[in-house]
């Protein structure tokens, strides 16, 4: 693109339908416009999703969204193959072969970073980009978001939150989780990286500054990060507690030896049947650290539709993601599978806005959570966590060596990060 005219020309025909640009500098793309949709076209799609998606048990979702899609359409011949993967292996997936990987796929927001490096994520623009914006709230617009540009369609929030058992804990008790371990039993995955950040978060701590800038690394030490950690070797220690590894949270709640227990809405079914007329579900209590209660803040991301840059069929791909991510598709997928909407038309709708799960998530979300982090930096956030997690369950880390402990674990969050 030599002149101002030419620039203006391609940006023009882009994003009629919907896209700006691929994950990396390019700004080429195909040129048709919304009028194109009356020609005749014949494309094959290739479409990835979980395999819950395509299940016959759950709906087939996948299916029954691609067929809708292709009758609002008539006049474009589609036919549609169908792939296996998750949304948490899409970085991984995708990535081995970018060109070779499906037209549209579903990807956990946190490994954006990965796929934008990898040029596998197309930017969108356009239509489609005014309706991502008009029907998510800005933490599901910003999960998706990398240098003012957003590169996916989010179709469900993704956090963890509090289930409870509502005849040991009351309304009151759920806001601190001091008072619930006076009341009842705990678990909660000390163990588990993605859980354990909450705490040093609660107490000030920060994860690469506001979570973009990289040189400003994890700070999870000082005085802070010390009190932190004395927090958690007491909680490791109190008798209603116990660590929640490997599906034990969950076992112990069917088995009546816990009261409550921290994960996400995929564990819905299995706690509600558990629990029964005492379900509960609510957001993240505060935990007394120093003296002072601190709010206990989860990771919280989205689900989203990505577009592969490399589809030869770009605007049949970006009209298709955006009807997957969409508010009927969304609707389905509650329906179907129990996945948590996150348009905001949808969240509206009273059998929707009643549901005591959609709240707990979308509470979460909006008052006891943090964006979890996007950039490739945050890989090496997980190993340590998880290995000082486990340290201090098996007390390794105790009330004589916590803040050696800490300083140690601090200089792990950072290495290689902050050069």
């Amino acid at each position: 693109m030599n002149t101002k005219k030419t620039l203006a020309a391609a940006l023009a025909a882009t994003t009629m339908f919907g896209l700006v640009g691929c994950g990396s500098s390019s700004s080429s793309n195909t040129t048709s416009t919304k009028k194109a949709e009356d020609k005749a076209l014949t494309a094959t799609m290739t479409v990835w999703s979980p395999q819950e998606d395509q299940s016959k048990a759950n709906g087939n979702w996948l299916k029954k969204e691609c067929e809708a899609f292709a009758k609002e359409h008539p006049k474009w011949k589609l036919t549609f193959k169908y792939g296996v993967c998750s949304e948490a292996d899409a970085g991984k997936k995708v990535t081995q072969d970018v060109s070779g990987s499906a037209d549209v796929y579903m990807y956990a927001n946190d490994q954006l970073g990965t796929l934008i490096d990898a040029k596998a994520l197309a930017q969108l623009g356009g239509d489609t980009l005014s309706e991502v914006k008009s029907t998510n709230s800005s933490t599901m617009l910003k999960s998706v978001t990398s240098d003012g540009k957003v590169y996916g369609i989010p179709f469900t929030g993704n956090t963890w939150f509090m289930y409870y058992n509502k005849a040991k804990f009351s309304s009151s008790d759920i806001k601190s989780l001091d008072t619930m371990l006076k009341k009842g039993k705990v678990a909660f995955p000390v163990s588990n990286s993605w859980y354990l950040g909450s705490f040093y978060v609660a107490n000030g701590g920060t994860i690469f500054g506001d979570g973009s800038k990289a040189k400003k690394g994890i700070q999870f030490g000082g005085d802070k990060g010390y009190a932190t950690t004395k927090t958690l070797v007491d909680l490791v220690n109190n008798k209603n507690f116990s660590d929640d590894a490997n599906g034990s949270g969950l076992s112990a709640l069917r088995n009546k030896k816990v009261d409550a227990y921290f994960s996400g809405s995929w564990d819905y079914d299995a706690v509600k049947k558990a629990l029964g007329k005492n379900f509960g579900a609510a957001q993240l209590p505060t935990v007394k650290i120093d003296g002072k209660d601190q709010q206990l803040k989860s990771f919280a991301g989205s689900k989203a539709i990505g577009v592969n840059p490399n589809s030869k069929n770009m605007e049949v791909a970006v009209k298709l993601a955006a009807y997957l991510g969409g508010e009927k598709a969304q609707k389905d997928h509650y329906t179907l599978r129990s996945i948590i909407p996150c348009n905001t038309k949808l969240l509206k709708e009273s059998d929707i806005k009643s549901d005591p799960l959609i709240a707990a998530q979308n509470n979460t979300i909006n008052n006891t959570s943090i964006l979890q982090p996007t950039i490739t930096e945050m890989g090496n956030y997980w190993t340590p966590v998880e290995t000082f997690g486990k340290a201090l369950v098996a007390k390794q880390v105790n009330a004589s060596n916590y803040k050696k402990k800490t300083d140690a674990f601090q200089k792990s969050l950072n290495t290689d990060v902050t050069k």
